[in-house]
């Protein structure tokens, strides 16, 4: 995959190790479902962090702060 200066740049960024971080304590979680997802691009599983991050590398005009409260209402258990 090719990746942009922007997207580089995010992935670098202060801001995407502290998304990771909190990706991360989500996995560790056990309130929140956040198995692996099967990806045919990728032929295989992709991980929870891993899919989340990529998602907002990859779509920069999502306000990081409001798709992790938005993803931590849909992934957690009742």
């Amino acid at each position: 995959m090719v990746m942009t200066i922007k997207t580089q740049q995010f992935l670098d960024s202060e801001l995407a190790i502290q998304i990771r971080a909190e990706l991360t304590q989500m996995v560790e979680d056990p309130n929140f479902n956040t198995r692996s997802s099967y990806s045919a691009a990728s032929n295989g599983d992709v991980l929870f962090v891993d899919k989340h991050i990529n998602y907002l590398s990859s779509h920069l005009a999502v306000n990081p702060d409001q798709y992790l409260s938005n993803l931590k209402l849909i992934t957690r258990y009742n």
